[in-house]
């Protein structure tokens, strides 16, 4: 069976932190830390369904660049089997500067990538898997590439499930995650109380419609985002440039071309989101991707997309803070980011809201967050709205 999960190309209330190192070229890398646990998680990851096309050596070259500009994040559902021995080699010696991020369900005991539901050979594939890279602990064990809740179902019945919490017990396994495309599914396991990370596709196409893997609306998938960052699921995006799509106005859905930089901050200012997980094929490639940490504020401005927001999308902050600066201060993302996560439940994000140096209270009624806003929030008259929920 084959099933195709596709290329895997400021902060988190849950997850915020100050963390930095310095990389390989210049800059610091940037990380949030793992809500249900104490690792430290670059915001910036890497998948392999692309660099599997190169030599072995090359594999091993771009890994350990990765590694060395701080990269700690490693995706492993790769569109090829070559990838393991050679990331194996890579991680000599290094092991613990990874978490590797394995797929309970992506089949490589052909040689090739395959989806497979069957456990005996989920069980020879894990098996594989680990001996290729040579270890005896998985940092992410994930339930792999679910979007239908007949998969769902075929995916207890037939014990895979089972196997990876299992693992988990035996300490094989220490963390649990989800790799899927619909909001539906990932609120069903996580209904389940037993995720620790979250793999979604998150870009301007799929929350506004675009693509096909847009699966849920704008308020669906939003709220998926929330429930996430309320619940301390943290989640690592894959597919934030499309397969390249965004970044190319011929391409683009919007006929708009957005760069790197703006794709990556988009994704990154979204609830609970602890790292983008690009797909680089090779160094070249990576470098243009770690470019994000070095790109300015301005360079990471995403408002644009204001320009091609549906109209069920307009009026809604998506705290990109492009009203920003306040002249009275006020951070009106993060307020507005507070506001929406206390609406949704979150106990913590009201503590949050309150500790604020200045709140919706210090509003003066300028009008200047309207009058910026891409998006057509009216601002100054939310401010009101969250002083009065807030009672400040």
């Amino acid at each position: 069976m084959q099933r195709h999960h596709g290329n895997v190309m400021r902060s988190s209330t849950m997850v915020e932190s100050s963390n930095a190192m310095e990389r390989k070229g210049g800059g610091f890398m940037e990380y949030r830390k793992l809500p249900h646990g104490e690792e430290q998680i670059g915001v910036i990851g890497m998948g392999s369904s692309v660099v599997g096309e190169q030599s072995e050596n090359d594999i091993i070259e771009t890994v350990q660049f990765a590694l060395d500009a701080g990269v700690n994040f490693f995706d492993l559902a790769g569109g090829h089997a070559g990838i393991f021995p050679a990331y194996g080699k890579a991680l000599q010696g290094r092991r613990k500067d990874a978490m590797l991020q394995v797929h309970f369900g992506a089949d490589y005991t052909t040689g090739e990538y395959g989806w497979t539901m069957d456990l005996d050979t989920v069980k020879k594939s894990i098996d594989w898997q680990m001996n290729q890279l040579k270890t005896d602990y998985i940092d992410f064990g994930f339930i792999h590439c679910l979007d239908e809740e007949s998969d769902l179902a075929a995916y207890e019945k037939n014990g895979i499930l089972d196997f990876l919490m299992d693992m988990k017990v035996q300490g094989a396994v220490k963390h649990i995650g989800l790799s899927t495309h619909a909001p539906q599914i990932a609120n069903k396991v996580m209904d389940r109380n037993i995720l620790d990370m979250l793999m979604f596709s998150i870009n301007p196409m799929y929350d506004y419609g675009q693509g096909d893997y847009a699966i849920g609306n704008d308020n669906e998938r939003r709220r998926l985002y929330q429930r996430c960052e309320k619940e301390g699921v943290g989640i690592s995006v894959m597919k934030p440039f499309n397969a390249g799509q965004l970044l190319d106005a011929k391409q683009s859905p919007f006929h708009k071309a957005l760069t790197t930089a703006q794709c990556i901050q988009y994704a990154l200012d979204k609830p609970g989101v602890l790292t983008v997980v690009g797909g680089p094929g090779n160094i070249k490639q990576l470098k243009e991707i770690l470019a994000y940490l070095d790109a300015a504020a301005e360079e990471r401005d995403y408002s644009i997309i204001g320009t091609f927001t549906p109209d069920e999308s307009v009026g809604k902050c998506v705290y990109c803070k492009h009203c920003h600066p306040c002249p009275a201060g006020l951070d009106i993302g993060l307020i507005n980011k507070y506001y929406d996560l206390a609406g949704q439940g979150d106990g913590l994000a009201r503590e949050h809201y309150l500790t604020l140096e200045k709140t919706a209270v210090d509003c003066i009624g300028c009008g200047h967050c309207n009058h910026r806003c891409p998006f057509q929030v009216m601002q100054m008259e939310r401010m009101g709205e969250i002083k009065d929920y807030f009672g400040k």
